[in-house]
């Protein structure tokens, strides 16, 4: 009852301050036109189809909020922005996996009850002669009192609680989807903590040089070279599959704190044999974290082992083309390199952040005859399908490949094909989705056994992103931890490896265990060279971008604010403590840094 009263308080006087500017439609109709417009049929007619609309638009936007709420914890935020952008593949999941016709239906008829409600009271309505002038005074009134309102209190200016969820029920959910949609693009320097550049580029550097395998570019800040080790692996194939929504909490392998086999027999889920099976073939990392939760900056982490700078991910941003990317790397070594998706990948600009990067770009476009599609694309099956194919042809060019393949079937609205154990084909739900993208991968890797390549590559199984965004905590970490493999077949030593590592990770690693050359600006460290304990995380939530070192987490946020927190990885607790100004600064100097190397073109 305590947090109740503040909640509903404050979130009333946030709706208060919202339906001022949603009242300004009423307000502008009252000022234009003159009374004998509105004393006739049409003009009771012309403000009852206002009112109407209002109706039909808050009650149709709280449901749609419920469902948000649902699927995120929050209310719109970036992701409803972003979604928006890509109206055939998002509306087209929302009709497939909700019941969009009944809601509208509904909606329409409480709008069009409510009104019945008020119409003897509209048909009796009189509203005074008066001069355009006095009618300009209202206006001008109502304009002052909601430019006020609106510059006085933000979306999140009342927020009063620890709990993120709390604050984000106070919230108002227009208000937060304007907000958003005003801050897609943010400047960083501009909005959050800086500080002077040398400064932060030598605390930068001191951080980079703990990743022995890697030392500094002669006249470079950031640049790190490695001169190749002549016992890696060598010029092996590379294929990173990067599986949609594969979050720790539905993948039982990955137990924090137990070995494979303990955790799985402590799972009394078994969502994911196979991924379980293959864990024990390679090298398996059970404190791997996503950078973000979005598809995007996943990507982003992965194909640039970039951080995740505020609000867009570089996978969108313009100016994206021609920089340093881990297919670029490859290419400079003699690979060929290709991005395969199952969907069509100009799906959040996917194809051209790709293509302007090289990489041979194959999508649904390219898949003939699919056993099966969605709103999203072809099944996982359909893809791995493909892939294999695909492989097949840049094996027989003689060529070493890298590639990357995206996965999509475990999304919303959870449909798939039939006849698969434990699967759903339809009205299915994560657990159906989970099952079915490990069991498309457990087939992946069994098919691909035969491959002239398979045992000439090098795997890299990962997620994009978790499951959902759940818990109470301003970065909810637990959300953030994703499984990831690296096995070579015959070549790699199956290890479990408990140090904590980033997607921004994967690709120093990987040219770690290869032994290949290489100069590049990397964020990212090799997990076998660097100290465990120094190790850097970095995590993109909302507004705010955090970096987590040695049990301590620093969050930046707008307006220069900055909270830190004692946490321990593998659970969601966040205690605040005292600012911890090094860290911060550390912080500081990875988004700033790479926030204007981006915006110069410099990551090169």
């Amino acid at each position: 009852m305590i947090v109740l009263l503040p909640t509903v308080g404050l979130g009333v006087l946030n709706d208060l301050v919202t339906l001022c500017a949603l009242l300004a439609p009423l307000s502008l109709y009252l000022f234009i036109l003159p009374k004998k417009i509105h004393q006739s049929f049409v003009g009771k007619v012309l403000l009852a189809g206002i009112i109407w609309v209002e109706f039909f638009a808050i009650l149709y936007l709280s449901v749609a909020q419920y469902y948000f709420f649902k699927e995120f914890n929050s209310r719109f935020n970036l992701v409803a922005v972003d979604y928006l952008i890509y109206p055939h593949e998002v509306f087209g999941n929302i009709i497939a996996s909700y019941h969009v016709v009944s809601f509208l239906l509904i909606v329409a008829v409480y709008a069009s009850v409510a009104l019945s409600l008020y119409w003897n009271l509209l048909k009796k309505t009189s509203i005074p002669q008066e001069s355009l002038a006095k009618r300009g005074r209202r206006l001008t009134v109502h304009a002052v009192l909601t430019v006020l309102c609106l510059s006085i209190f933000s979306t999140h200016s009342l927020d009063f609680a620890q709990n993120r969820i709390v604050n984000e029920i106070t919230a108002d959910g227009i208000s937060s989807f304007f907000e958003a949609l005003h801050t897609n693009h943010l400047d960083y320097n501009a909005l959050y903590r800086t500080g002077d550049a040398q400064i932060l580029s030598n605390l930068l550097k001191k951080e980079l040089a703990t990743d022995a395998s890697r030392s500094q570019a002669s006249g470079s800040d950031i640049n790190r070279v490695s001169a190749g080790a002549s016992q890696g692996l060598g010029k092996l194939n590379v294929v990173v599959i990067v599986e949609e929504s594969f979050g720790c909490e539905q993948v039982d392998a990955c137990g924090q704190g137990l070995d494979i086999d303990a955790a799985v027999a402590a799972s009394s889920k078994r969502l994911t044999p196979e991924l379980d099976e293959l864990a024990k073939q390679g090298l398996f990392f059970n404190k791997a974290y996503a950078t973000g939760t979005r598809t995007v900056r996943g990507l982003e982490a992965i194909t640039a082992s970039f951080p995740p700078i505020p609000s867009e991910s570089i996978v969108k941003r313009p100016g994206n083309d021609h920089m340093a990317t881990w297919g670029k790397v490859m290419q400079e070594n003699g690979y060929h390199t290709s991005f395969l998706y199952g969907g069509y990948s100009q799906f959040d600009n996917m194809k051209s952040f790709y293509a302007g990067n090289g990489y041979a770009v194959s999508d649904r476009l390219d898949i003939e005859n699919p056993r099966f599609t969605n709103i999203w694309g072809v099944s996982d099956q359909d893809l791995f399908d493909h892939a294999r194919t695909y492989f097949d042809q840049r094996a027989a060019s003689g060529a070493p490949f890298f590639s990357i393949i995206m996965t999509t079937s475990n999304h919303s609205p959870y449909t798939f094909p039939v006849g698969i154990d434990g699967v759903r084909p339809h009205g299915g739900s994560r657990v159906d989705g989970i099952r079915y993208a490990d069991h498309a991968l457990g087939e992946f890797f069994k098919k691909s056994k035969d491959a002239p390549w398979y045992d000439n590559t090098l795997f890299v199984v990962v997620a994009d992103h978790g499951a959902r965004v759940y818990g109470s905590e301003r970065i909810p970490l637990q959300s953030y931890e994703i499984p990831l493999l690296i096995m070579a077949p015959g070549r790699v030593q199956p290890q479990q490896v408990a140090g904590p590592i980033s997607q921004m990770d994967i690709a120093p690693t990987v040219l770690g265990l290869l032994g290949l050359p290489y100069e590049a600006p990397f964020f990212g460290q090799n997990a076998f060279a660097a100290n465990e304990q120094s190790r850097v995380l970095l995590f993109n939530h909302n507004h705010d971008v955090a970096l987590y070192q040695d049990g301590t987490l620093a969050v930046l946020g707008l307006n220069n604010s900055l909270h830190t927190y004692r946490c321990r990885l593998g659970t969601d607790r966040l205690e605040e403590i005292a600012n911890d100004n090094r860290l911060a600064d550390l912080a500081a100097a990875y988004y700033q840094t790479a926030f204007n190397l981006f915006a110069r073109h410099a990551y090169l």
